[in-house]
């Protein structure tokens, strides 16, 4: 069974196999616009913000 992927980049179908050298793109151009995109910081993981260190226990075991 051959499976098809979409390129992340332009959508066209790829082959995922050997044959397919840039997998999961269908071609150099796409993956460079992809690392592009990435070194611009157009993708981003969504987090809560950090919480407040000063809430913390302090870090010095004598002072507790």
């Amino acid at each position: 069974m051959t499976t098809v992927v979409n390129c992340p980049t332009c959508g066209k179908k790829v082959v995922w196999g050997p044959q397919a050298k840039f997998r999961p793109f269908c071609s150099e151009r796409c993956k460079q616009i992809d690392i592009g995109a990435w070194a611009a910081e157009k993708y981003t993981i969504p987090a809560d913000a950090p919480d407040d260190p000063s809430q913390d226990a302090p870090l010095d075991p004598t002072q507790r």
